[in-house]
Order: C-alpha cells, then sequence, then structure tokens
C-alpha cells in the first residue's frame, strides 16, 4: 500500500552534460565538480528505495549503504539524481575503486525532480538545488554535489589543482531536460571516455588471456577503430574480460580503419570500457591508454567518439 500511495507517476532519462573544449564563465551558471563514478537516479516511493542506472539499469544491489541511508531521509515520496563514487585517500573520485570495489560508495547528489508528491521537472535548476539542500544534510555516504566556485575560470583551476576529472557548468535558469544540453556544460581535466571494446590481441610473455583490447567508437553512425590498449589489467581483470569476451568472439564488426594486426580476435561490439588517456590524436587515435574498467550501465551503441561540442 505505502508503494501505491507514495509512487512516483514517472521514470526519466538522465540529463547529459555537453562537451566544450575550454573552461569559461557565464554569469548565472554554477560550477560543479565532476564526478568519475556511476550515473544513478534514485527513486524513493515509501519504504521501496531503488537506484536506476543511465540505461535504466536496477543498481541498488551494488549499493546497500546507498539505499539505506536514501531510506532514512524524511520525504516518503522522492527522485534526486546524482553520481555513486569511491574517493581515493586526496578526495578524488575513481572510477576504477569503484569498479574494483575498493572504498566506500558515496551518493554525491545534485539534483532533485521528486519531492513530496512535487514534480520539480519543470522549476529552474535553482529551486532543484534548493530541494537538494533541503533534504540532504550530513556528509556520510550521501553528500550534496561540491560546488567549485562561482566564477567558472576559478572553478577550472580549482579542478585542475585538485586532480579531479574536469567540472560541468550549469545554467541556473534551466529546466530539467531528458536528452544531452548545451545547458548543462562540462569541461574536462583529464581525459577519459567510453569506448567500444571491438577485439583483443593474442598475449605474449607471461601474460595470459589476452595482450591488448581493440577499442572503437561510433563516429556519424559508423563504428571507427581508434587503437588498443594492453596497461591497467590486474591478473584477475585480465580473466573476467576474457570470460566476458569468449561469447562474442566473431567475424570482425563493421569498422572503419580496420587494424592491421595479426592474431586478432574479433568481437560483436557489445562491451564497453572506461579508458583514461593522454589524447585523441590528429589521426583519431588514442595516445597513452589505460584501462579503468567496463562500463556495465552503457550502451555500446551510445559510445560516440569524444569531440567538444557534441
Amino acid at each position: 500500500m505505502g508503494i501505491l500511495k507514495y509512487r512516483i507517476p514517472f521514470r526519466v532519462q538522465p540529463m547529459l552534460a555537453t562537451l566544450v573544449a575550454k573552461p569559461f564563465h557565464n554569469s548565472g551558471w554554477t560550477y560543479e565538480e565532476k564526478y568519475d563514478g556511476e550515473r544513478a537516479l534514485a527513486y524513493k516511493e515509501g519504504e521501496r528505495v531503488r537506484l536506476l542506472s543511465r540505461n535504466g539499469k536496477d543498481t541498488s544491489a551494488r549499493f546497500p549503504k546507498v539505499v539505506q541511508a536514501i531510506a532514512k531521509l524524511r520525504p516518503p515520496s522522492l527522485l534526486l539524481d546524482g553520481e555513486v563514487v569511491v574517493f581515493d585517500r586526496a578526495g578524488v573520485s575513481r572510477f576504477q575503486l569503484l569498479q574494483q570495489g575498493k572504498g566506500e560508495p558515496v551518493y554525491a547528489v545534485f539534483d532533485c525532480l521528486y519531492v513530496d508528491g512535487k514534480d520539480l521537472r519543470d522549476q529552474p535548476l535553482s529551486r532543484r538545488r534548493q530541494a537538494v539542500e533541503q533534504v540532504i544534510k550530513s556528509q556520510g555516504v550521501l553528500i550534496r554535489a561540491h560546488q567549485l566556485a562561482t566564477n567558472g575560470l576559478e572553478a577550472y583551476r580549482i579542478a585542475k589543482r585538485r586532480g579531479y576529472e574536469g567540472l560541468v557548468a550549469k545554467d541556473l535558469s534551466s529546466r530539467y531536460l531528458e536528452k544531452r544540453s548545451s545547458l548543462w556544460l562540462k569541461v574536462k581535466v583529464h581525459q577519459e571516455d567510453e569506448f567500444v571494446i571491438v577485439g583483443y590481441t593474442a598475449p605474449q610473455g607471461s601474460r595470459a588471456y589476452f595482450g591488448a583490447l581493440l577499442l572503437g567508437a561510433y563516429d556519424r553512425g559508423k563504428l571507427r577503430y581508434v587503437g588498443k590498449v594492453g596497461t591497467g589489467f590486474t591478473e584477475a581483470t585480465l580473466r573476467a574480460l576474457f570470460r566476458k569476451m569468449e561469447p562474442l568472439v566473431g567475424r570482425h564488426p563493421e569498422l572503419e580503419g580496420l587494424p592491421r594486426e595479426r592474431n586478432v580476435k574479433f568481437l560483436a561490439p557489445r562491451l564497453v570500457a572506461q579508458i583514461s588517456y593522454q589524447e585523441l590524436t590528429a589521426d583519431q587515435k588514442l595516445r597513452q591508454p589505460v584501462f579503468l574498467g567496463l562500463r556495465e550501465d552503457k550502451r555500446a551503441q551510445d559510445v560516440v567518439l569524444p569531440k567538444p561540442g557534441l
């Protein structure tokens, strides 16, 4: 009965930020820390709490302490938007720590879309942020997203100095749009993106299972090869990844810029990897890539070639 009484009458797709090349300052905008974790929409309906990922998967069982903390919040009906993260000793969120199950997951909340029977999606972000501040009081498992500075250029300097992934700038007058929008913009300090795993090379030397992963991303609807990554793996990661890849082995996918590699096994484009890298070169290849983990919360068809402004 409680769930029906407090049921939120809609489900949402998360609002996404557009990548821009350079830091900036706009009056009437807010500048937040860009977290390196997993996006999560938290639905509290009476005693029931569910965490849904960006692609709609229920991740509640993975983060029981976050669920328990949300269940204790005062409003009987609540819809929050935020990022589940794990911080390192320097207070920097690291996707790799979250993916490997190291450290305590924390839910950084940056939006409130529904509270006490009220739909806030058409309210300006400034109003929705007030709702977040009213609901999230403590600094434990649940935290409010960190605002870096009132000036966007200073916010970028802070993000760079502290080693954050970047910042997200948001128009305080914006309503919540269930799509990628130029009313939310992201500026990166460190290059980190998702790429599709399209194959792997044979292992060499003492390494088992595979040598390197072949990566791709969609560019104008076509899957483009962007290089390979051979670092960032533990023995356990190699084994777990190999088991996930084996059922996908087959003919090579339709791939622009097919690599001239020997002893390659191509995969159906299903798995998504999180990769840090120095830069994407002029010929659209990754420079100094490092594997961070699998993104089970994102679909391969949604992975597009990183380009500022897209």
